[in-house]
């Protein structure tokens, strides 16, 4: 009696604990996309100009007075864009109303929104308190780039106790939310221009050429934007909250807001009944079992069937090959793959898909106990491979193995994308902006890396060589091993091959590996991701025409 006590207090408290953690992880800050300017006062609500400064020299002061007036005069308004500087704000009146200039050049790996410099700026501009208005001008095709961009800029999660201090303990009734602030973005579409940047991207759909935003527009602008705060919220959130448990709990919830069938949740042992080996054995130490958990959207009349997997590592302490003191702090992180995933299905869906599209979530913890993988075990994957563990800290390949080939057999995918935080290595290898892609279709690979520069979520291709890298796995006592042999030769080529292996390298199907270990995180933020990039790749399989019109054609 006195352990069932402990134990429905032990109940209790973590749910209390997690109802404080969402009331302080849910930042009061919603973000409202609109076409147009609206009359405001920046004295009561201020105001942010934001765009290349060719875009916002030619507005003209009737554009821009009704955000201004009274406060500021169309002489300071001209006499601030003649001195603006590049990725700088200027004040035009002071803690109302500011403009900031985005760089005129880019190079043609970086974005044409310049999404970056615009993350930079917002999260410079945005003050803590009160309602506030962003103007975007920018030209349409660079419209869902910059919106996610400054989606990204204004995190959700949030653990700070505020002026009135953290309590001691869990309030037994919910506190009262503190009052919502809103960040309206006036969207401005300048002039399209023809210019060197237009060969960097390839030719452009007569809808991005327009200056106008439909609602519909709106509302995938708005979709997008949200489903990238989402992603980068649960990366975010600490592993005490944010467990398998709580990550499945996400999934229902956006099944149940999409108003699709309940998630396909396989979960624990019978994890290991039915064959799946790689995520069974890298999550089976932690205290929450591991899941592999599937959201579908079955399209009527669909004839292909794409599916997104996701790596969902809660935490990664490296396993028995445990992590460095320091290269452990931040692998709450390690969850961003399956998150972008998530948030990129949910956009999706709203968007109205065509094809079938499923997100496989691969979510476990992968922790330091009694029951933890130790090196020199052997895993048999969902594949019927075997698996000689060499490096319980290379877990990421094992899950989406299962993921991978799950997709493929059970679901019948055509077109498999797994997304991870797979290897330190990628940043190495393409820096902290790019992911690294690989891919065993080569118009596939060409279409990831146009529509990352559309979509603001930057990729770059790497090898794909399986006959000049994948003996780097071999085993003398297993089909393979799961970390290479040598640590210089393409290392996330190689993590990539591990994957495909499993599917088998004469899969017939389209499969496209995404390696957003780095681009995952700016500081100590996560950006959510593959949610823009996804979106804007598939785009021309869903009825949404801003998708359509970004998504790459070759």
């Amino acid at each position: 009696m006195l352990i069932n006590l402990i134990a429905n207090n032990a109940v209790t408290y973590r749910r209390s604990l997690l109802q404080f953690a969402v009331r302080m992880s849910t930042a009061p800050v919603s973000i409202k996309f609109k076409w147009g300017l609206s009359p405001s006062d920046p004295e009561q609500k201020p105001v942010f100009f934001v765009g290349l400064s060719t875009h916002l020299s030619a507005l003209s002061w009737q554009d821009v007075r009704c955000k201004l007036e009274p406060r500021v005069s169309e002489e300071v308004w001209r006499r601030g864009l003649s001195v603006a500087s590049q990725g700088e704000i200027c004040e035009l009146w002071p803690r109302g109303a500011a403009l900031g200039v985005l760089p005129p050049r880019r190079s043609r790996h970086a974005a044409p929104s310049r999404s970056h410099a615009l993350s930079k700026l917002i999260r410079t501009a945005i003050r803590s308190t009160g309602d506030e208005s962003v103007v975007l001008v920018c030209r349409k095709r660079d419209v869902l780039a910059s919106a996610v961009a400054i989606a990204r800029a204004v995190p959700l999660y949030s653990a700070r106790s505020g002026p009135g201090g953290m309590p001691a303990a869990p309030a037994p009734s919910p506190a009262p939310s503190p009052a919502r602030r809103t960040l309206t973005v006036e969207i401005h579409i300048a002039q399209p221009e023809g210019d060197s940047e237009d060969e960097d991207i390839g030719p452009l759909d007569p809808v991005l050429l327009e200056t106008t935003l439909s609602s519909e527009e709106l509302s995938t602008i708005q979709d997008v934007a949200d489903a990238t705060r989402l992603a980068a919220r649960i990366t975010d959130t600490p592993a005490n909250i944010m467990d398998v448990d709580a990550f499945i709990e996400e999934a229902c919830k956006v099944a149940k807001d999409l108003d699709i069938a309940e998630p396909t949740i396989i979960r624990g042992e019978e994890l290991k009944e039915r064959g799946m080996g790689g995520l069974y054995g890298v999550g089976k130490a932690a205290a929450c079992p591991p899941a592999l958990v599937v959201l579908s959207y079955v399209a009527p009349g669909a004839t292909e069937t794409v599916a997104w997997v996701g790596k969902g590592i809660v935490y990664d302490t490296g396993g028995l090959s445990i992590k460095a003191r320091t290269a452990m702090v931040g692998m709450k992180g390690d969850c961003g793959g399956a998150a972008g995933v998530l948030g990129a299905f949910a956009a999706a869906v709203r968007a109205g898909p065509r094809v079938t599209l499923h997100a496989v979530l691969c979510v476990a913890e992968n922790a330091v106990g009694p029951r933890a993988t130790r090196p020199d075990d052997v895993h048999r994957l969902y594949s019927g491979r075997s698996v000689e563990i060499n490096n319980t800290d290379a877990e990421g390949r094992l899950v989406l193995s299962d993921g991978v080939v799950y997709a493929q057999r059970d679901l019948k995918a055509d077109t498999i994308v797994d997304v991870a935080t797979l290897t330190g290595a990628q940043g190495t290898a393409t820096g902290k902006y790019h992911a690294a892609v690989v891919s065993n279709a080569s118009a596939l690979e060409r279409r990831c890396v146009r529509a990352g520069l559309l979509a603001g979520d930057l990729a770059h291709a790497l090898p794909f060589a399986p006959e000049l890298h994948f003996s780097e796995f071999t085993s003398a006592v297993a089909d393979m091993k799961n970390s290479v042999a040598d640590r210089n030769n393409a290392q996330p080529s190689c993590a990539a091959l591990f994957v495909l292996a499993h599917l088998g390298f004469d899969f017939p199907g389209q499969w496209l590996h995404v390696d957003m270990a780095a681009p995952a995180h700016c500081g100590e933020r996560a950006t959510g991701y593959g949610v823009a990039l996804l979106t804007v790749l598939f785009g021309s399989m869903t009825r949404s025409r801003l998708l359509q019109a970004l998504s790459p054609s070759n």
